[in-house]
């Protein structure tokens, strides 16, 4: 049995750094890991989706739809667009943040109305205010880990193994904030 996690957002939100703190600590407990990142225009604000597949044997990272056990959105849109990838009585995860993508910063689209409220039509959503959170850790850039932590909390994966795993994989100067969002979101 694999368990398959999609993490969707935006350029600049930490997406990447997210599934290799998800994989190491996965890696970390014993388990066949393969990781997939699929950029968009990520460097100038457009999707970034990466697939994590673990179990006790993973031959193929990517994850069709309906596949999804988690969704793991670091912002209401690209939860909404990775809705057909979750699977029946999967589980999304999402900072209620709205970033503007690029068709409603030019005028050319409007940002869709209500998506918290069509996202819990539709699928079981934890949705979360990271952003508000990681200003309690001190680095609004945080939201990533917040989100991981909240996460965390319904793993098999043991708490000491995410602590270790951020020690392994945040670089030091950014340590102490991560580890502060991490258990904020661990423990709301």
């Amino acid at each position: 049995m694999t368990t398959n996690i999609m993490i969707v957002g935006v350029g600049g939100q930490g997406t990447l750094l997210a599934s290799r703190i998800l994989g190491n600590a996965v890696i970390g407990e014993g388990y066949d890991v393969k990781v997939s990142e699929v950029h968009g225009m990520s460097q100038r604000g457009g999707s970034v989706v990466t697939y994590v597949k673990f179990g006790d044997k993973v031959y193929s990272p990517i994850i069709g739809q309906g596949e999804a056990d988690i969704i793991l959105a670091f912002e209401l849109l690209e939860a909404y667009r990775a809705l057909p990838y979750l699977k029946k009585g999967g589980r999304i995860i999402v900072n209620g943040q709205s970033i503007d993508p690029m068709p409603v910063i030019t005028g050319a689209a409007a940002y869709p109305a209500d998506i918290a409220k069509k996202l819990g039509e539709k699928a079981n959503v934890t949705a979360i205010d990271a952003l508000a959170l990681t200003k309690q850790a001190g680095n609004s850039r945080a939201v990533n880990v917040v989100l991981i932590g909240l996460m965390a909390k319904n793993t098999q994966i043991p708490y000491e193994r995410w602590i270790e795993t951020l020690k392994a994989t945040v670089p030091p100067k950014f340590l102490d904030v991560n580890l502060k969002a991490f258990d904020l979101g661990y423990n709301h």
